[in-house]
């Protein structure tokens, strides 16, 4: 049995329709999706974790938001990072005011300051002389 001519206008017209839509769905898809990877490549190159600096439980993050820094014991890594200092309690003070800014401390009883970034190595005294120990 044959269609007639414009009811198989109407179909054709109807399939192309249905064909159109999927292809606009896809498309929209597609651009969702590329714009969830962009902003998730965007998100995790915000954040840079220093790996080889973890030291004594202490986790060093660089860059990003300092909401997501961990709180660390100040006191117990000045006193050990302090432990060998000629005066201890000047330097566990100083340490303890670096650390709290910083919120960081270097491993070991010396050097090694670099590991905490500018903002421990730039931090100096009312006489210009390097603050943290």
């Amino acid at each position: 049995m044959a269609m007639p001519a414009t009811l198989r206008a109407l179909h054709n017209l109807l399939h192309s329709k249905k064909v159109a839509a999927a292809a606009a769905m896809a498309v929209r898809l597609l651009l969702a999706l590329m714009v969830f990877v962009f902003c998730l490549a965007e998100v995790s190159s915000d954040l840079k974790i220093d790996t080889g600096a973890l030291h004594g439980g202490q986790l060093v993050v660089r860059a990003g938001n300092r909401r997501l820094m961990q709180d660390i014991d100040c006191g117990g890594l000045c006193n050990q990072r302090c432990s060998l200092h000629s005066r201890p309690n000047v330097c566990t003070r100083a340490c303890g005011t670096c650390c709290v800014r910083c919120k960081c401390v270097p491993p070991g009883t010396s050097g090694n300051r670099e590991v905490c970034g500018t903002c421990y190595t730039d931090m100096t005294t009312h006489g210009n002389k390097t603050k943290c120990p």
